[in-house]
This record gives structure tokens, C-alpha cells and sequence, in this order.
């Protein structure tokens, strides 16, 4: 198989269970695109972890880091970073552990932000004037799903309103793309009051704040997965689709490598290990979508 998806063949995959993953790939490339969904995260799996040696921004970063945020608002936004980041990421404690720090860490953040006056009408601004970068060859994986007529679900604990303006901005928000993340509430005057709906952090990225049974229903047919996520949390993204009949689960380990790397492998039928591209993905989307097509699956 990897012979065939020569994307695989790339130093930056690990596989617990290569055999596992040749199964599950044969069963998505005999299922099509017609049976196929993609379910992904968006910060740190869509977007880009670094760039050129720096570290790059979430889309909650690129509002604090943006000049729409006082200095006393980011200095304390940044104090919750160093706060709650090392909890998020610990290897050593459980997700029921951290589950409370997240609710704690995401509110104050929310309420923070909620004290800035922001406006709906910065949001376009701040993030053309940001350092966001999709993945090298997003162009390739956007497109090769909207031709093929494949939903794209982002599930994101981010800030939709930002990375749905960054999607839109790199031309690639075509209709088959559903995000859902904490979209922020204006008032009538257009300034931020709070966040619609259920809080998603890290760790509740389930079927719990998941209210969209109505669009997994819609896409009944589509028993076949490519989840694509880099956290622990993004594991559980799709639990809301009924009937899965094979789900491929690929991380992006971006961070803390070494000591994350067993728990990653698994968890995830593949690992990209400090891979800023969608080169894998796209070399398996060729490779299920055009059986035919051998030549094809050279990760571009």
C-alpha cells in the first residue's frame, strides 16, 4: 500500500498499525467520494503550527495579538496562556482533569474579550493584518472537496467568526465547508456582548455540544470518515455522525514531540509528526477518489 499511497512514504508519517491503516484506506477508497466526509479541526490541523521558525497564531492568538485588544487585555490573555496551555497539554493527567481548567481558561478568555468593545466590523481587518497560515497545499484539499462534493465539517474550539474570515480570505470557504466553533454575539450597536451557545473547548469537541444531529442526518449515506485533528480532544469529533462505518483518524503531533509521540500513536491511525502540509492528506483524498490513477498520489 504504501507503494500506492507514496504519500505515506513521507519521513514525517508514523503508524502504529500500518496493516490496520491499509485496511481502513482500501475500505475508503472502495467506499468513493460518495461515501466520504471529512471531519477536521481547524488551529494547529487546517492552519499551520510554525512558519519559517515562529510559532503561528490561533484564531483566538490573532485577536489578541491584534490592536483591537488593549495591552493590559493581552498581557492578561497571555498570563492565562502560560496558566493553562501546559495543562491542555499534559500527558500525565486525564481529560476529566483537565475538563474544568479548559471551561475555566475559554470563560475568562470570553470575558476578557467581551470587555474590549470589539466590533464585527474589525474582524476582517484584524485578520488580513494577521500572521495566519493555512497548511501548505490547503488549496489542493479545499478544492479537491468541493469538486468532488465532499462535506467538510470544521469542528473548532476556536473563534468561528475568525477563522471562517480566514478561510473566506484564502478563497477556499466553498459551500460544502460547516464549521462549528464559539461564533461570537454582537449587540445591535455591533459590539461583542458574549458568544453563542454551548462553550466548545479542547475537551467537549463530542456529540454534547454538538447540535448538529440534523446535519450528520443529512449525510447518511456518508459512513465513511477522514478525521483529521492534533489534540487528544479531537478524537471524540465524530461522535455525532450515526452509522461510521470506517473512520481514518490522522494528528498532526505539532508540540512537545517526544513526550506526546507514544500516546499520539495511539490514538491516531497516522501521525504527522512537525509536517506543516497537507501533503498526506491529499495523496490519500487522490488515491480514494481516483482508483485508477497510481501516478496520481505523489504528495504534491
Amino acid at each position: 500500500m504504501a507503494e500506492e499511497v507514496s504519500a505515506l512514504m513521507k519521513a514525517t508519517v508514523l503508524m502504529r498499525q500500518p496493516e490496520r491503516v491499509q485496511e481502513i484506506v482500501s475500505a475508503l477508497r472502495r467506499g468513493g467520494g460518495d461515501q466520504l466526509q471529512v471531519i477536521s479541526d481547524f488551529d494547529m490541523t487546517l492552519s499551520r503550527f510554525s512558519y519559517n521558525g515562529k510559532r503561528c497564531p490561533s484564531s483566538y492568538n490573532i485577536l489578541d495579538n491584534s490592536k483591537i485588544i488593549s495591552e493590559e487585555c493581552q498581557k492578561e490573555l497571555t498570563a492565562l496562556f502560560h496558566h493553562y496551555y501546559p495543562i491542555e497539554i499534559d500527558p500525565h493527567r486525564t481529560v476529566k482533569d483537565k475538563f474544568p481548567h479548559m471551561v475555566e481558561w475559554w470563560t475568562k478568555a470570553h470575558n476578557l474579550l467581551c470587555q474590549q468593545r470589539i466590533r464585527k466590523c474589525q474582524i476582517a481587518q484584524v485578520v488580513r493584518e494577521s500572521t495566519a497560515v493555512l497548511r501548505e497545499g490547503y488549496q489542493t484539499f479545499f478544492h479537491t472537496l468541493h469538486h468532488a462534493g465532499i462535506p467538510l465539517f470544521i469542528f473548532s474550539a476556536g473563534i468561528g467568526d475568525v477563522l471562517e474570515e480566514i478561510i473566506r480570505q484564502m478563497n477556499v470557504l466553498h459551500p460544502n465547508v460547516h464549521i462549528v466553533s464559539n461564533y461570537m454575539d454582537f449587540d445591535e450597536d455591533g459590539f461583542l456582548r458574549g458568544f453563542k451557545g454551548q462553550l466548545i473547548h479542547t475537551y467537549n469537541k463530542n456529540s454534547s455540544v454538538c447540535e448538529n444531529s440534523g446535519y450528520f442526518q443529512k449525510l447518511q449515506g456518508r459512513t465513511n470518515i477522514l478525521l483529521l485533528g492534533d489534540s487528544m480532544g479531537d478524537l471524540t469529533m465524530a461522535e455525532g455522525a450515526p452509522d461510521v462505518q470506517n473512520i481514518l483518524k490522522i494528528g498532526f503531533l505539532n508540540d512537545k514531540v517526544e513526550e506526546r509521540r507514544e500516546r499520539y500513536m495511539d490514538a491516531y491511525d497516522i501521525v504527522l509528526e512537525r509536517d506543516e502540509t497537507l501533503d498526506v492528506v491529499n495523496g490519500l483524498l487522490q488515491h480514494i477518489l481516483h482508483p485508477g490513477d497510481h501516478g496520481e498520489l505523489q504528495g504534491r
